[in-house]
Formats: C-alpha cells, structure tokens, sequence
C-alpha cells in the first residue's frame, strides 16, 4: 500500500498519516530527488526550462511530503510522532545544505542566468538571483572541511530549535491549578469557568480544573479578581521550560537557548557575515542591523514617553503601583469606564460562524472571490474545517484549513502555513492551500465559539496572511505565495487585513449576537472604535522591547562571553520598558519566534511591515476601504506577486512612493 505522504495529487489524506510512514516517505521522497538531480546536472540540456523548472517541481514535492509532518507536529504533538519528526530533521537539513553547497548547480544557474536573462521575464530572474544568493548562503564557496562543519551546524540547529519547542509545549502541558473554592473564579468569564469544570469532571476530580492554554491565561489575567490566581498563571506562563516557577528546571532551555546562539554565529561567520543578524538581513528588506536598530529606536523615541503616561494613568485609575499580572486586570476595568465596553460584553456578538461569513464577504468585495466549506476533506481533528477559493469567474484558486481552538499538546499562539504551494510548469498545475492555526475558546454545549474582538483581529490577521499564499499568480513555488517574499514584507497583508475588523463598515457584517443575530450596535461599534488605541502604545512598546532584545542578542553575541540573554533583556527593559517585570520572569525561555520559528534576527519585522500595512491601509482609507481600484492595485502588486519582486519596489508602485511612517503613528494614537 503507498505510504500517503507520498501521493502525489490532491490533499494530503490526514485520516490515513501515521508516524511509522514518515521516516521512510521522506527517506524514499529524498532519494528520488537525488536520483533526479543526479540525471538533469548530467545532461547537456541546461537551460531554465530543462533544469530549472524540474527541480522547482522535485522541492514542491519534496515540501509536499513534509509539510503534513511539520504540520501535525505542532497541532497534535504526540510521543511516537515527535520521534519520528526529530528523526528526519538531520535528514532535511543534510539534504537542504547538500544542495545549497552543490558547485555544480551553483554553476548552472550562473550559466543560465548570463546566457538567458535577456529573454526571461522578472520573476524567472528573481527565481536565479535569489538561488545564487542561497547558495552563498549555504556555503557553497567553503572548502570542504568548513562546507562539513555548516552541514553539521545547520543538522545540530534543527534538532535544537524543535527541542526548544518541546519543552515549550511540555512544561505547558504539565502545569494545571485545581480549584474548589468558587470565589477564587471570580470574575472569570462563564465559559473558561464552564471548561474549566468540564475539565475536572473528565479528570475525576471536584471542583474546577484551569489548564496552562493561551484562552485560559488571558482570561484569567484579564478578568480574575484574585490577584493570587492572576499571580500564579503569570508566573506559570512566563516561567515555561525555565529555570524558575513551579516547573523549575524540568524542561529548562537556558542550554538549548545558549546552544542555538552559539551555533548560528559560528555559521554565519563560516560564510563570511560577522555575525547571525547581518546573515539574517541578507534575505530581507533592511539592509543592516544599524538601520533596524535606528529604525526600532526612533519608534521607540515616539512611543516610549505616551507609553509611561498610559501606565500612570492606569495606577491612578487603580489607585496603586501594579506589579505586571495585575496590569490586564485594570486596563479591562478602565477600558470598561473610558469606553462604557469589555472584551465579555463583546463576546457574544462574535459568534465564530458570522465572524467567518463576514470575513469571507469582506474578502469578496476587495478580490471578487467566493469562499464556500467543503465537507468531503479529510482532517486531523474533528474541529477542523475546509474551505475553497473560487475566483470572479468560478474557477477554483486555492483553498485552507482553519483549526480554531486550544487543545492539548497543540502549539499555543496562531499563524498560517503552507499546505501545499502554488505550481504551474508545462501541463502541471497545482494550487495553492494554507493552514490556518488558532487558539481559540472552544465552543460550550450546543452553542458556537465566541470571540473577543481581540480574537477576532487576531483570525483577521491569518487570514491576510493565507490570501498572501492563496492569490498567488506565481508560477513557480519559491516565488509564489509568502516564498521568496522577505520576512520584513511578509506581515504587510496580514496586518493590513487587521484594519477591516476595526472598521464601522465591516463590524455590521462579522457579528452578530448569538441569541439574536442582530450585529454589533452602532453606539458600540464607535465605543469599540474609539478604543482602538487605548494601550496602543504599551503594546507597541513590547513589541519593541522584544525586536530589540532579539537584535542586540544575535548581534552582539561573542563566543568567549556567552549568549548573556538575561543581561541583554535587562539592558532592553532598561532602555524601552514601562511596565515593571518581576525578577523570576523567563519569557526568552518560551520565545518561540525566535528560538524555532523563522523570526531569528527579524522580530523587527513585525514593526517594520506595521509601517507598510498602515500606510498601504491609508491608500484605501483616501479612496473608500472597498475601492475596486484600489484593491485592485493591491491585489496585483502585493497580494498575487509573491516573491517574485523586489518587496520595497513592488510596494512603492502600489502606493506611489516610498512608506511614510506617520499613518502607524496615527493608528496607535501618537500624532505625526
């Protein structure tokens, strides 16, 4: 019987995907593709068409075959997965840097693009450019003692950065508080206390169980009255995999974290950089670790002063010094004051069916596209659904899946993936489908979930981020979608989608009350809208604090000294920090984006692609937030051309020049 990671057509038949079929599927799939290449660097017929375009189609298949894997990995961690998973990440990096360093490819692709770039159009020459690029990158200059020991880096970094996750996901997973006394729920929202006892019924237990999950946390920091509990989650959460808290020193990453660092600068360095960050920018739109510094700082120069005045307000309004679990609790309770709304007052007004189908009306009017859920697709949870992308005219684009809640051994926080990228070469065609990954409350009884507006932003964002895959019109898989795009330009649709749920336009369409389905009332909506930027700023400046930390970190590290994490979050916290942190936090401990994610050295990306999003959103707000045109505009320079071109290039031809950092600066309440 074939092993189904290694079916070739349609999607990928989760149903049937069990860990013994991944080791050998990537196995079979990684010696094809060698076979493969072997033959076309052998052959004399080496142009763009005759070697190219075959081993773009060999890295879709290959990426067909893993993306499942890494996928359920981190939706449905189990013990037998999880071996199978590490076990094939020496695999995947041994094969990725074999081709990265392969001279004789790297040759090829010169050749072709001296001799053809006359007649091959902008995004075939992007396609080469950038491979010769990644071939440096890869060390495909070294000698081969030095090539071996990046091999054996990039191998060691792989199993690394999924320990990291692990033990993220583990200490999480280990930590729960028993309640029995019901004044200790307080405050607490009926849902996360209905779950809550749901919990400790199937456990067998009296009382209340509260588990470690993202919904559970933020309720319970924003919403309990007892300051204890508040104190205790807070401690739990930013001690994971730590050397402090509850769990102290059980799934500890302080050497795994050292490890990485470590690792990253001796690769750099073998391929020339001085350090990891300056490796890192040679794949994105900023140039230098000067300019993205400068950049963060003057941000900071902006928000640093608004931010302390927002924290003095809200220590008088509570009329103490607020240590940091206590800081959500009365930002709810001033917001609540200031613009007579919570975030339970809203609950119910954002049932997740109606927030989906005015999402999908939203897309609809900007793209001329029509979202429809298909029931014939196999998944790998029952909570999980599938929905088709069909065009103006019908024909069928893309697709996606959208696993809404937290569960158990599920990777807390929300993103897109790629499922399956868009190809199009000679009579092959493949369209593109994304994950779409949340962390959501889930559902009580018989009602659907309900979503915080903030929720509701947070799937607005995804889903940006799943057009940005799915309207592709590049042809070739490393270019289309979010490959190819440079990491500083790939949060731009996601954030410019945020705006549409904020908008009195939109807000009528994605709610309605679960009761009675009327939409959101319109004194609501502006009380919603005025409170926008209410604590803009303190987020923006955590957001800082976290890019900054992150640069200073992979830049500055020295091997004789050490990754000195804790004193380089010191010297940041110093610098642009406002609310007070308690000695015992861990956060670098559980910062995944960093540490297994892609954001090493471009945690400034979230920043700097908020600059673009709200100048992009400007252009429509000028013309009418459903401008045909301009959505047009949109769609055919940001949304449909992948990394297909220059990201800065591409976006001064939608705006008309270069961004302008005063829109942002408005959308958080600073004036220009």
């Amino acid at each position: 019987m074939l092993n189904p990671l290694l079916v070739e057509k349609g999607l990928p038949a989760f149903d049937a995907i069990r860990p013994e079929h991944v080791e050998p599927a990537l196995r079979t799939q990684l010696e094809s593709n060698r076979r493969q290449l072997q033959g076309l660097l052998a052959s004399s017929a080496q142009t763009f068409a005759a070697l190219v375009e075959p081993i773009e189609a060999l890295q879709h298949r290959l990426n067909r075959t893993w993306s499942p894997v890494g996928h359920l990995n981190g939706v449905m961690n189990s013990e037998p997965l999880r071996r199978a998973y590490n076990a094939c990440l020496p695999l995947l990096s041994e094969y990725q840097t074999e081709i990265g360093q392969n001279e004789t490819l790297q040759r090829a692709y010169a050749r072709i693009l001296e001799s053809e770039g006359a007649t091959l159009d902008a995004a075939q020459r992007k396609l080469l450019e950038n491979a010769l690029r990644d071939f440096r990158l890869a060390g495909v200059a070294l000698d081969v003692e030095r090539k071996s020991r990046f091999k054996e880096l990039m191998q060691k970094l792989a199993r690394e950065q999924a320990r990291f996750e692990e033990n993220v996901l583990d200490s999480a997973n280990a930590w729960s508080r028993a309640v029995t006394d019901a004044a200790q729920l307080r405050g607490l929202p009926a849902a996360v206390v209905a779950r809550a006892q749901a919990l400790a019924r199937e456990k067998g237990t009296a009382g209340w169980l509260l588990t470690l999950d993202q919904p559970t946390y933020l309720a319970v920091l924003t919403h309990a009255e007892s300051s204890e509990l508040r104190r205790e989650f807070y401690q739990a959460w930013n001690t994971r995999a730590s050397d402090r808290g509850p769990l102290a020193g059980r799934w500890d990453n302080s050497p795994v974290v050292e490890s990485i660092l470590r690792w990253r600068h001796e690769a750099a360095q073998l391929v020339g950089f001085a350090h990891y960050t300056e490796y890192s920018l040679a794949t994105k739109m900023a140039r230098s670790a000067e300019e993205v510094r400068t950049f963060l700082e003057s941000l900071a120069a902006h928000c640093v002063p608004a931010a302390r005045r927002e924290l003095e307000e809200l220590e008088t309004f509570a009329g103490t010094k607020l240590e940091a679990w206590d800081v959500p609790f009365h930002a709810e309770r001033l917001q609540r004051e200031r613009f007579a709304i919570s975030a339970e007052e809203l609950r119910p007004y954002f049932p997740l069916p109606r927030v989906l189908e005015g999402l999908f009306q939203v897309a609809a009017r900007l793209y001329g596209i029509h979202l429809s859920e298909r029931h014939d697709v196999t998944t790998w949870h029952a909570d999980v659904h599938f929905f088709d992308i069909c065009d103006a005219q019908g024909e069928l684009v893309g697709g996606f899946y959208l696993d809404p809640y937290a569960r158990p051994h599920k990777r807390s926080g929300a993103w897109m993936d790629e499922c399956l990228g868009r190809l199009e070469l000679g009579s092959r065609r493949e369209l593109p489908v994304a994950y779409l990954v949340c962390n959501f409350l889930p559902p009580a009884s018989a009602r659907p979930a309900l979503l915080t507006h903030d929720e509701v932003v947070t799937l607005f964002h995804e889903f940006g981020h799943g057009l940005h895959h799915m309207l592709t019109r590049v042809r070739y898989p490393s270019l289309a979608g979010i490959n190819g795009v440079p990491w500083d330009a790939v949060e731009l649709p996601s954030q410019f989608m945020e705006n549409y749920a904020w908008h009195p336009d939109v807000l009528p369409l994605i709610s309605g009350h679960v009761d009675t389905g009327a939409p959101l009332p319109r004194q609501m909506i502006e009380r919603l809208k005025g409170s926008r930027t209410f604590h803009a700023v303190l987020k923006a400046v955590r957001q800082i604090e976290f890019a900054l930390f992150d640069l200073r970190l992979h830049s500055e590290y020295q091997p004789e000294r050490g990754a000195r994490v804790a004193e380089t979050l010191r010297e940041v916290r110093a610098q642009v920090a406002v609310v007070p942190v308690p000695e015992f936090n861990r956060f670098a401990h559980s910062f995944g984006h960093i540490f297994a994610g892609g954001y090493a050295a471009g945690y400034y990306s979230y920043k700097w692609a908020e600059v673009l999003a709200a100048d992009a959103f400007a252009a429509f707000e000028e013309a009418g937030v459903f401008n045909d045109g301009v959505a047009r505009r949109f769609l055919e320079t940001i949304l449909s051309r992948g990394g297909s071109r220059d990201a800065l290039e591409a976006f001064v031809e939608f705006r008309g020049r270069k961004p302008d950092i005063k829109p942002l600066l408005r959308q958080i309440g600073i004036a220009a």
